[in-house]
């Protein structure tokens, strides 16, 4: 149980077993669950038996084929080259109308992140999605800049990129099979993005984000992107997510929202939580023991995937 400084208790049942995830990975989250109580009557009965079943495990999950594919598009926008990594789920060309989840990365990192430091390509083998992690540049916090226009990472995301996979891969192009979420500034871009582009995505999420840039005026070059806070106090105001709860109608956009309780965004994200309750949007929120770091983040994706999963085939069913 974890208690969020205002008022709000909250239980989060969760399972970090390396053993567990491994076994969802290969047999899916409901046939795991089997699998690990047969998994753990053998050890208790016959540990030959478990050696066999874990060398089993070992291969099957070893010819699991993800596909990782690099593309650079031009954005018309900022005029330049910019790449991103798409993971295809194993498959994938005899598939079609897949969902598309778009994972935006932090501060100071690139599209590669989440690939080799998220290790999330396993994930879109899971839950049979197409991962899209779009290069956001070094400090760009995935805006529109109001008073730089070389920055212009909203229009690349939410057009550019969009347009691009929905017409050269596989998709459902379809708001209910779009989600987008990221980590840090990437959860910040991807609420973002997410609340002022309703049309264009049916669920979306953030870990650690930076929901409310108001308390770090000096921090991560956002100035460089809306001006000072003292010299464009309009700009903070306007351009940070906790102001634009308003934006959003009960159930318009599947929500789901975590944070470590040792994180410097902890705060922060309790407050957004909070306008939301407040505001009668419906949203999941979590918060684990856990610091702005990869240790976090590689856990924390694995929830927000399943959460995901979970509204694309309820998303679907619906529309049966």
């Amino acid at each position: 149980m974890f208690f969020c400084k205002n008022k709000h208790l909250f239980e989060i049942y969760y399972t970090s077993s390396t053993l567990f995830a491994y076994i969802c990975i290969v047999f899916g989250p409901i046939q795991g669950k089997m699998a690990l109580k047969r998994i753990i009557n053998l050890i208790k009965t016959d540990m030959k038996r478990f050696f066999t079943l874990a060398v089993a495990l070992f291969l099957c999950g070893s010819v699991m084929a993800f596909n990782r594919e690099t593309v650079a598009i031009h954005s018309n926008a900022m005029n330049k080259d910019i790449t991103i990594t798409v993971l295809l789920p194993e498959g994938y060309h005899e598939k079609k109308d897949l969902p598309v989840v778009y994972l935006l990365h932090g501060h100071g990192d690139n599209h590669t992140a989440w690939d080799t430091k998220g290790q999330t390509g396993p994930l879109a083998d899971l839950y049979n999605t197409i991962i899209v992690m779009p290069d956001g540049g070094v400090d760009s916090w995935y805006w529109d800049s109001p008073v730089n226009e070389s920055n212009k990472y909203e229009t690349f995301v939410t057009k550019e990129i969009i347009e691009y996979i929905d017409s050269h891969y596989k998709t459902k192009a379809d708001r209910t099979a779009r989600a987008i979420t990221g980590l840090s500034m990437g959860g910040h871009g991807a609420l973002y993005l997410a609340l002022r582009h309703q049309d264009l995505f049916g669920a979306a999420g953030s870990t650690s984000g930076g929901v409310d840039i108001r308390p770090f005026p000096k921090n991560w070059g956002m100035s460089k992107w809306l001006g000072t806070i003292e010299e464009q106090p309009e700009n903070w105001e306007k351009y940070t997510v906790i102001n634009m709860v308003d934006l959003l109608k009960p159930n318009s956009l599947k929500l789901i929202i975590d944070c470590g309780t040792e994180d410097f965004f902890y705060q922060v994200n309790c407050n957004l939580h909070n306008k939301l309750m407040e505001a009668g949007i419906p949203h999941d929120f979590y918060v684990r023991p856990g610091v702005h770091n990869w240790d976090y983040w590689r856990n924390s994706i694995k929830y927000q995937m399943l959460f995901f999963s979970d509204y694309f085939t309820k998303a679907a069913q619906s529309a049966k």
